[in-house]
C-alpha cells in the first residue's frame, strides 16, 4: 500500500468513525503550528496553563511545589535526556534532572490527592485537576519534551538539582504535536514483528521476545478507559484493560529494561510483552516510536479541543485481533487474569493523532 493510498484511508476512516460516534460535528480548520507549551508557576495558588497554535487552555492551579529531587529515581529514568520528560502518565508525570552514578534524578508533577510510587516524598507539584484530564489526559507532554525554568525577568536555567524552585519562575514543558506517525501493528507471539507506520509508509522496528498473556492490577490504570494507554516511559507502554474505577492492564518493556532487577518478574509473570529492536543489539529504551516522542494518554472523553482532530484523533486507542479474526476493541479485563489474553494474536495502538493527515 503506497503512502497516499494509506493516509487516504485513514482519513476516511477517521471522519466516518467521528461521524458514526459523534454526529452533527464539523470539521474546523488546522490552526497554529504543532507545538505544546506548557508553564506552570513555581508558587502556590497560581495558575496552570496550556498554550497551542496561539491558544490558551486553564490547566488548574498550582497547590504545592517541590522542595527536593528524587535520587536514585526508577531505572527506566536513565535512559532519558537531562532537562525533558522522561515518563507521561494519567496520574504523573515526571522530569529528568540529571543523571548521576548511572541513575536517574527525576522531580514530578501530580494531580492533587493521588500517589504515584515513582515521585519521591516532597519531590513534586501538585496540581489541582483530576488525574487523565488536561495536563494528565488532553495535554499531557510527551516523553522527550524538552523542560526549562525561566525566571519573570526572562532568565532561563536548567532544571534545580536539589529541587528548589523560585517563586518568580515558571516550569515550561514543550511538546512537539504529532502530524506524520499514524499506528503501531505487534503480533503477539515470540518473534512477532513490531511494525510502525508513519507518512514514510511501513517499516519493521522490533521483534517480540515473549508475548503478554495476562493482565495485572497496574496502578493508575483506575483512570483511565479500556483500550487506551495509562502511561508511557523510556522503559514502558503500559495499557489499560479496566473501566476507570477498577484496575487491570498490561505492560510493553524493552528487552534491556526487562533485564533489570526491578523488572525480573516479567520472565516469570504472564503480564508483561518484552520487545528487542529487529536485529536484538540496537537500544530501543528511551527511543521513538514506542518509548519516546509519540504516545502518551490523550484526550479525555469528556474533553473537548478546538477542533475534531485536537478531540478525537488525540486519543489514544488500542485494538487487538482474536486467534488472527478481524480487528475489535480490546477486551475489558479487570484485576489480575494470567490467560486473560491467551486468545490475543496482534495489537494495534493508534498513535494520538493532532491535524488532519492530508493538511501538512
Amino acid at each position: 500500500m503506497n503512502k497516499r493510498l494509506f493516509k487516504s484511508l485513514l482519513l476516511i476512516f477517521s471522519m466516518v468513525a467521528t461521524m458514526i460516534c459523534f454526529p452533527g460535528l464539523a470539521t474546523s480548520e488546522v490552526s497554529g503550528n504543532n507545538i505544546l507549551t506548557l508553564q506552570i508557576p513555581c508558587q502556590e495558588g497560581k495558575k496552570v496553563y496550556a498554550f497551542i497554535g496561539g491558544e490558551q487552555y486553564p490547566l488548574g492551579v498550582v497547590l504545592s511545589v517541590p522542595s527536593t529531587t528524587r535520587w536514585p529515581s526508577y531505572t527506566a529514568s536513565k535512559w532519558g535526556l537531562k532537562d525533558t520528560v522522561c515518563a507521561t502518565a494519567v496520574n504523573a508525570i515526571h522530569l529528568l534532572v540529571n543523571l548521576e552514578n548511572d541513575r536517574g534524578r527525576t522531580v514530578s508533577i501530580l494531580p492533587y490527592g493521588t500517589y504515584a510510587p515513582a515521585s519521591g516524598q516532597n519531590a513534586f507539584f501538585a496540581l489541582s485537576g483530576k488525574p487523565g484530564t488536561g495536563l494528565f489526559g488532553a495535554f499531557s507532554p510527551t516523553v522527550g519534551s524538552s523542560c526549562s525554568v525561566i525566571s519573570s525577568e526572562g532568565n532561563t536555567r536548567h532544571l534545580p538539582r536539589d529541587g528548589l524552585f523560585q517563586p518568580d519562575e515558571t516550569l515550561v514543558i514543550t511538546s512537539d504535536l504529532n502530524f506524520q506517525a499514524f499506528l503501531i501493528d505487534i503480533e503477539n507471539r515470540p518473534g512477532g514483528r513490531v511494525m510502525f507506520w508513519n507518512d514514510h509508509g511501513l517499516s519493521i522496528i522490533g521483534r517480540v521476545i515473549r508475548p503478554v498473556r495476562g493482565v495485572g492490577r497496574f496502578g493508575g490504570t483506575q483512570f483511565q478507559d479500556p483500550g487506551r494507554i495509562r502511561a508511557n516511559h523510556t522503559g514502558v507502554i503500559d495499557i489499560s484493560t479496566s473501566p476507570q474505577g477498577s484496575t487491570g492492564g498490561f505492560q510493553i518493556l524493552p528487552l534491556i529494561h526487562a533485564r533489570s532487577v526491578e523488572m525480573k518478574n516479567a520472565w516469570e509473570l504472564t503480564q508483561w510483552m518484552i520487545v528487542a529492536s529487529p536485529g536484538g543489539l540496537a537500544r530501543i529504551s528511551g527511543k521513538a516510536p514506542l518509548f519516546s516522542s509519540l504516545l502518551k494518554p490523550g484526550t479525555a472523553n469528556n474533553e473537548q479541543l478546538r477542533d475534531i482532530w485536537n478531540s478525537y484523533l488525540g486519543r489514544s486507542l488500542v485494538l487487538c485481533r482474536q486467534n488472527g479474526n478481524k480487528w475489535i476493541s480490546l477486551p475489558v479485563r479487570v484485576g489480575r487474569n494470567d490467560l486473560a489474553l491467551s486468545e490475543i494474536t496482534h495489537f494495534r495502538i493508534y498513535i494520538p493523532l493532532y491535524y488532519e493527515p492530508l493538511s501538512q
